[in-house]
């Protein structure tokens, strides 16, 4: 399957010959829509610049693959969390001074650079659900349809799977986020937070920073502060998979207060996000867009 794509990727006329035939295999996108093999050799980097077809059977299996990724790190993220809350809990008790904050923040930053390493070693392996689909708005229908039909209910799954064995192992022990706040001003925060770090992702990935390092660990140090400072409103998980998982352990997930507060709220958020972003990053490119379906459907 393999050799007959890169077979047809080596001579596409209008595809430059890549260095090797490894460096054929290796443009060959993960992320791509289906049916579609999205990208181009040029000086050494990978630029989407034209579409191939791909072997129906390698994309279905790239496609489990891909869902199999979202479940185990889903799981995992909620399973290593917790074990993580525990140790925390153990050598730093249940205070909230600045120091304890502070070596809190200083092993959570690792934490969420090594969940991004995960994600990277399973070819896009995700656990929030907001992530996926602020990639799927941006792409196709295609991708739009099997993010939200497959991926993030893996993601679900995953984060209900993580939860209950923690809850199994340590019975007691731990419990999902908590509101303390009413239902609005819940809304809001976790809405507030949600678009501010979807914001910060689309501007890390539009721009130049010379190296993903940089961009992973600015990441993750925005979404410590951000957790931390909606943390005593609304958890500041900003997560609706891992909140479905320790809303369901507890028979709370068809509760109106968590679909508000912890999906509603957030899911617009990053469509808005998205919106804005495509405004501050491609203004002229948002422009001539919206100004084309306003000229179809005679909206001035």
């Amino acid at each position: 399957m393999v050799d007959g794509v890169v077979s047809r990727l080596l001579n596409h006329p209008s595809f430059p010959p890549p260095r090797s035939r490894e460096a054929a295999v290796c443009i060959l996108s993960p992320y791509s829509p289906p049916g579609k093999s999205l990208r181009k050799w040029n000086k050494g980097k990978e630029e989407e610049v034209i579409w191939m077809e791909e072997e129906p059977t390698w994309l279905m299996m790239r496609q489990l693959r891909l869902l199999a990724s979202d479940f185990f790190v889903s799981f995992l993220w909620v399973w290593s969390g917790c074990l993580l809350r525990c140790l925390a809990f153990w050598f730093l008790g249940s205070g909230n001074s600045p120091i304890v904050l502070l070596i809190k923040g200083s092993i959570a930053v690792p934490y969420l650079v090594f969940f991004a390493w995960v994600g990277k070693t399973t070819n896009g392996g995700s656990y929030n659900p907001l992530i996926v689909l602020c990639y799927a708005i941006s792409g196709n229908f295609a991708v739009f349809l099997f993010s939200v039909l497959a991926r993030i209910p893996a993601q679900v799954v995953g984060s209900v799977v993580g939860v209950w064995l923690a809850k199994s192992t340590f019975p007691g022990a731990f419990h999902g986020p908590i509101l303390n706040a009413d239902i609005h001003r819940g809304t809001f925060t976790e809405g507030f937070l949600t678009f501010v770090i979807v914001i910060i992702v689309l501007i890390l990935k539009k721009k130049d920073l010379g190296s993903s390092a940089k961009r992973i660990w600015i990441s993750s140090v925005s979404k410590v502060i951000l957790h931390l400072l909606g943390s005593d409103i609304t958890g500041g998980i900003m997560n609706p998979a891992t909140a479905f998982g320790w809303a369901y352990a507890e028979g709370t997930h068809v509760s109106k207060e968590h679909i508000c507060v912890y999906w509603l709220a957030p899911i617009e958020a990053t469509v808005l996000g998205v919106w804005a972003c495509s405004i501050l990053i491609n203004p002229l490119r948002f422009k001539l867009h919206h100004g084309k379906i306003c000229a179809e459907f005679k909206l001035d």
